[in-house]
């Protein structure tokens, strides 16, 4: 009985050996999966920092279940070198941790044919499985591959590369590489005319921004330093009605100046528009005298009207800066300085507006404007309301500083202004400024094609503006002890204007 027992163990024994040295050209069986080489490949893993969570036996039962799966998959994708398993360690995962060739042990490049293999394993197992090659082992059948002996025996390398969960199910046929091949190159051809497509700004109008946008710098001074050479501003004094509603529109509204807050540089209040625009040059600017000690209800009246005062010499030298502006008739720049220039210290004003509290910050504390501060000069919240909407509308645009200076000129050089004689030729230049405006905004906002129409309706809300503001102005000026609070060319822009 022994003795049979034994015979059959011997038997079993021969058979199991003569397995292990026939070539292995086919996914394994579960009982044909080498534990003793698989452990020594965990270990070695290990050694390098990787540890393996896949055993011959689950990746080949699992390879066999999801073959067909995996690769109509991996034909879609048209992808064949980079496939991932549903058992991978989660170290695999980490890009720092350095990856291991579960083959030969050597640096890996990704995931290649089911398991993580370095190039050349990779290249080996491709060429093995379309040649359906068959290898045979000189030795035991059990050879240990390594990085530097993995050219010695073919059959235990291509072994490995199964045992590791390699399938020849991810090999794209000759046909499928080419057509990935051809993907690849009509990519590359299609991004190259694309490239070649997106539209560019010429030398031109590269040029009329620049100059726009240095015209824009030598005329607003972002340090408001020039402040301090206005009248003082005083916030004291009785609260009038229009002041006490200001109040409780901070949550709305808290803003500044008006139109009235921006600039840079300095000129003579008691100069008039015509010859500001005959021969516009940077001067100290000499303030008004010091305000009526009798005092006004309208305490912010003083100050501010030097500021707009201030606000209308630095658009005048703007104006004077757009290309094509100083070939109109004296009449006509004066016709459109002096329809649009509210417009356009409000536009400039939004550039010390914050939306945190509503308010316009030109520099030190006492030149922080709220909407009570601009009631104090006179104005009324049907002004403000609609002013403080308009600067959150166009402050939420987030313009480029070229949108800007551009939307800016734009707004000057409207050909529909009252007064203007050439409206051909204003229209012209308005022309090629939105042209150029529209060409900007398609060059540096991909998705912006709704940015222009925006922009442009801020123009629209601007007219509106103007019209409240001339209304508000005339009332203002009809009474004596405010009118004289207003400086000369406060007076000529705005005392003639018709809107």
């Amino acid at each position: 009985m022994k003795a049979a027992q034994q015979n059959r163990l011997t038997s079993y024994g021969a058979t199991s050996g003569a397995e292990r040295k026939s070539p292995r050209t086919k996914l394994q069986s579960d009982t044909d999966v080498d534990l003793g080489n698989v452990e020594n490949l965990v270990h070695a893993s290990r050694r390098h920092g990787v540890t393996r969570a896949t055993s011959g036996r689950r990746a080949t039962k699992k390879g066999r279940r999801n073959v067909g799966d995996r690769k109509r998959h991996e034909k879609n994708s048209v992808m064949e070198s980079t496939v991932t398993t549903s058992t991978q360690a989660p170290d695999e995962f980490d890009r720092n941790v350095p990856r291991i060739c579960g083959v030969c042990g050597d640096k890996a490049t990704g995931f290649h044919f089911n398991a993580m293999t370095c190039e050349g394993c990779k290249g080996f197992f491709r060429r093995s499985m379309k040649r359906k090659a068959t290898f045979t082992c000189p030795f035991n059948g059990n050879c240990t591959i390594t990085k530097d002996n993995r050219r010695h025996c073919q059959a235990c390398r291509l072994k490995r590369c199964l045992d590791i969960g390699m399938m020849k199910e991810f090999i794209l046929t000759d046909e499928e590489v080419q057509r990935k091949k051809d993907l690849i190159q009509r990519r590359k051809e299609e991004e190259a005319q694309k490239e070649a497509q997106k539209p560019r700004l010429t030398e031109e109008q590269r040029k009329i921004i620049n100059t726009l946008v240095e015209a824009h710098h030598k005329t607003y001074d972002d340090s408001y330093s020039d402040f301090y050479r206005f009248r003082p501003p005083v916030r004291e004094g009785p609260v009038t009605r229009s002041a006490s509603r200001a109040a409780s529109l901070h949550s709305l509204s808290d803003a500044s100046s008006d139109s009235f807050s921006h600039s840079p540089e300095s000129g003579d209040s008691k100069m008039n528009l015509s010859s500001l625009l005959m021969m516009y040059q940077d001067q100290g600017a000499s303030s008004p005298e010091s305000p009526d000690e009798n005092g006004s209800r309208l305490s912010m009246l003083p100050h501010l009207a030097d500021l707009v005062s201030y606000s209308i010499q630095k658009v005048i030298g703007f104006a004077k800066m757009i290309p094509g502006f100083r070939e109109l008739t004296a009449e006509d720049q004066i016709a459109l300085l002096k329809s649009s220039v509210i417009e356009v210290i409000m536009l400039r004003s939004n550039q010390s507006f914050n939306l945190e509290d509503m308010s316009w910050s030109c520099g030190g504390p006492e030149f922080k404007y709220c909407v009570n501060d601009v009631t104090k000069a006179g104005h009324t919240l049907e002004l403000l309301e609609p002013l403080v909407k308009f600067q959150v509308g166009l402050k939420k645009l987030n313009l480029h500083e070229e949108e800007h200076v551009l939307l800016m000129a734009i707004c000057l050089l409207s050909p529909d202004r009252p007064g203007v004689q050439d409206h051909a030729r204003v229209e012209a230049l308005q022309d090629q400024l939105s042209e150029l405006l529209q060409a900007y905004i398609r060059v540096h906002h991909s998705g912006g094609h709704l940015l222009y129409a925006k922009m442009i309706q801020k123009l629209a809300d601007l007219r509106s503006l103007n019209e409240e503001h001339s209304k508000q102005y005339r009332s203002l000026s009809f009474q004596p002890e405010h009118s004289t609070q207003l400086t000369p060319l406060v007076l000529e822009v705005f005392g003639g204007q018709v809107t």
